[in-house]
C-alpha cells in the first residue's frame, strides 16, 4: 500500500500548487503596485504608512514581489525569492499590518501571514520537481547524493 506521506507525486504536485498559487498572488499584488496604484502611488502608501525611505522601497518591493512571483511560478531560484519574499512580508506583517488585528478587510495581516508562510514553505522545501529549477539542477544532485551514499 503506498502511503501518501512518501508518495513523491503528490509532494510533487503539492510544492507546483503551492509555487503556482503564491507565486500567482505576488505577481499580481506587484501588477496592481505598477499599473493600478502606480510607483509613485505605492511609494506615497508606504510613506503614509510609516515604511522607512519609502521612495527606495516602493519600486524595490514591487519589482521583488514581480520578478519573484514569476520565479516562484516557473520554479526558478525558488528558494532564493521564498526567503527573499517571506522577509518582504514579515517586513509588511511588522511595518503596516500588524497593529490593524486579523481580517484584511482592516487592513490587517491574514494575506501577509499566508503570503509569508507560503514562501517561507518554499524556501525550505524547494521548488519540486515540476520546475525549471529542477530540470536544470535536479539530476546532478542527484547523481551527486547517490555517489556519495
Amino acid at each position: 500500500m503506498n502511503n501518501l506521506e512518501n508518495n513523491p507525486r503528490l509532494l510533487a504536485a503539492a510544492q507546483a500548487i503551492l509555487r503556482l498559487v503564491i507565486g500567482f498572488l505576488f505577481a499580481a499584488h506587484s501588477w496592481q503596485k505598477f499599473s493600478q496604484f502606480t510607483i509613485d502611488g505605492t511609494t506615497a502608501s508606504f510613506a503614509q504608512m510609516g515604511v522607512p525611505a519609502a521612495s527606495l522601497v516602493a519600486p524595490v518591493v514591487a519589482t521583488l514581489e514581480l520578478v519573484g512571483g514569476i520565479a516562484l511560478i516557473l520554479g526558478i531560484a525558488t528558494r532564493i525569492f521564498g526567503a527573499l519574499l517571506a522577509l518582504d512580508m514579515i517586513g509588511a506583517l511588522a511595518l503596516t499590518h500588524a497593529q490593524n488585528g486579523v481580517f484584511v478587510a482592516n487592513g490587517a495581516y491574514e494575506l501577509v501571514l499566508a503570503l509569508a508562510a507560503g514562501a517561507v514553505a518554499l524556501a525550505l522545501m524547494g521548488p519540486g520537481r515540476w520546475a525549471i529549477d529542477h530540470l536544470l539542477f535536479g539530476p546532478k544532485r542527484g547523481k551527486r547524493a547517490a555517489v556519495n551514499a
